[in-house]
């Protein structure tokens, strides 16, 4: 096998792989806080087109953004108990307000004990919801719609960067409706914009459905996630939409007037999507080179390298390189000319592992001749062949859209076909279930042999059923992802119970 640009394959290891990605593609590093992370420039820059591409399309749907404090009363989120209940074991909480010296030591001043505790934002349905009983006074203020972009802390022993981190960016939409109907609609409405996001512009293709009361957010009616196919075969939860129904707003005094002149609670929803995604992002389309970027959130779609050889020829190639970059942000495409002094070499294969879609080398004879040499992320290997083509510039600028969306469009190809090929529906009990996949491996992180997803009939069993099947999944560390909204007529027995099945899930390993 020839040289690739990272250190280990994705066959070798996959999590070390994952975090050659991260570390070698310059996305992230750890921080000197435990389970905190720092997103250097080019993931920043991710994290940016993925905030802008969502923003509009949240505010499309007629959300305004909104920002709400950091700190929550622990009284507001002891209003509802399962949301507790849910969250307690993740919770960071502030007791004290000031630190004094002593004997030269900073220590924690025992007289600055805050009369109430407060807790580092974990998700805001309890902040938000105190604010929504001042401002909703009539039916003629819902539905409200606001959103937020944010920080949340949720206390994690074992972290992963950008896939399970203590402190993680998101955002989170909060709304509350006049009845059940409306909100439903809201919440089913939000899956979809995060299903379109995810495949038209993460070029991510995913399964939205409804998870199993088990696996519903603390203090929901119902759940709804988008799930993606990562490619070791796990799943990825990319994204969810919770319909609350009024046990927030009874907490809380939710209430408005109806059209009667009565006192109702309000019906209310959240909904999310964080930095997981760039996770998501890397494990979709990342090669063993490093990461491949859908041109739709790539902080520069087209990377210019000049090959300078540090003679006095260098300024009439790098004039060339620079007029070409204009030409190109004139059609609207982010690019980049790098002149860092370091060898063209070293330049094209740090861009190669940032996953930059279109890496351009300019030569001499480029400049002379008035053409362009690139090569296209998305494909840049036959077997062990780099491959690379040279056009006239004319030509190159005038096809260079079309060019970004056809890498954007193969890459959302080559995902969706192995999404699609690797839902095993063959399944007929437990016993197959467990041979299919294996026995669990000690650990979370391990590199193991490539399994699908696993489609069965369902019941929908609750209560101590549910439970009683929760517990044999997760003994093979497998969990029910959801139950896709897109169903077939679904026939036959329950896999687990023996009941008629209502529906179909999936079944999976996950992050």
């Amino acid at each position: 096998m020839s040289k690739r640009a990272l250190s280990v394959t994705r066959e070798q290891n996959f999590p070390d792989w994952y975090q050659a990605i991260v570390r070698d593609g310059d996305m992230a590093e750890t921080s000197p806080v435990r389970g905190c992370m720092i997103i250097k420039p080019w993931g920043w820059g991710v994290w940016e087109r993925i905030q802008a591409e969502l923003d509009a399309r949240i505010k499309d749907t007629g959300h305004d953004n909104c920002y709400f404090p950091l700190f929550i009363p622990m009284s507001f989120i002891a209003k509802e108990a399962e949301h507790v209940e849910g969250f307690a074991k993740e919770m960071a909480v502030v007791t004290h307000h000031r630190l004094k010296n002593e004997d030269g030591k900073l220590v924690v001043d025992p007289d600055a004990k805050l009369e109430e505790p407060l807790i580092v934002r974990p998700t805001s349905e309890t902040i938000i919801g105190d604010a929504f009983q001042r401002w909703i006074k009539s039916y003629r203020d819902l539905p409200l719609l606001v959103n937020q972009w944010a920080n949340v802390v949720r206390w994690e022993m074992r972290t992963r960067l950008f896939l399970r981190t203590t402190e993680f960016l998101w955002q989170e939409g909060h709304t509350a409706h006049a009845d059940r109907d409306d909100a439903v609609a809201e919440t089913l409405k939000m899956l979809e914009v995060y299903r379109t996001f995810a495949e038209d512009v993460l070029a991510m293709p995913v399964v939205a459905g409804e998870k199993p009361p088990n696996e519903r957010f603390p203090g929901a009616d119902n759940t709804y996630s988008i799930e993606a196919m990562m490619q070791d075969g796990k799943a990825l939860q990319a994204g969810t939409s919770h319909y609350l129904g009024t046990h927030f707003a009874e907490a809380q005094n939710i209430q408005f007037q109806n059209a009667q002149g009565a006192l109702t609670h309000c019906h209310t929803t959240s909904w999310g999507v964080s930095t997981r995604l760039i996770g998501g992002v890397i494990m979709t389309h990342g090669d063993d080179d490093g990461l491949r970027l859908p041109p739709m959130i790539a902080p520069r779609q087209i990377v210019i390298v000049p090959m300078l050889r540090e003679k006095p020829e260098d300024a009439e190639l790098i004039e060339y390189c620079k007029s070409l970059e204009k030409e190109l942000k004139a059609v609207g495409i982010r690019t980049l000319v790098d002149l860092k002094l370091t060898k063209s070499a070293e330049k094209r294969w740090n861009w190669v592992r940032r996953g930059a879609p279109v890496i351009v080398e300019i030569g001499g004879r480029d400049a002379t001749g008035g053409n362009v040499t690139f090569m296209r992320r998305d494909r840049l290997r036959d077997g062990d062949k780099v491959i690379s083509d040279t056009k006239p510039r004319a030509d190159f600028v005038a096809e260079a859209l079309a060019l970004l969306k056809e890498i954007q469009s193969t890459l959302y190809s080559e995902a969706k076909a192995r999404l699609d090929s690797n839902i095993i529906t063959n399944i007929k009990s437990f016993k197959e279930l467990e041979e299919y996949f294996g026995p669990a491996a000690e650990g979370d992180d391990e590199a193991g042999a490539f399994k699908g997803w696993v489609r069965v009939p369902w019941s929908r069993p609750e209560g101590a059923t549910l439970d009683a099947i929760a517990d044999r999944l997760k003994a093979l560390k497998l969990t029910i992802r959801n139950a896709p909204l897109a169903q077939e007529a679904v026939a036959g027995a329950c896999l687990f119970t023996g009941e008629a099945a209502k529906e179909y899930v999936l079944i999976a390993r996950a992050y």
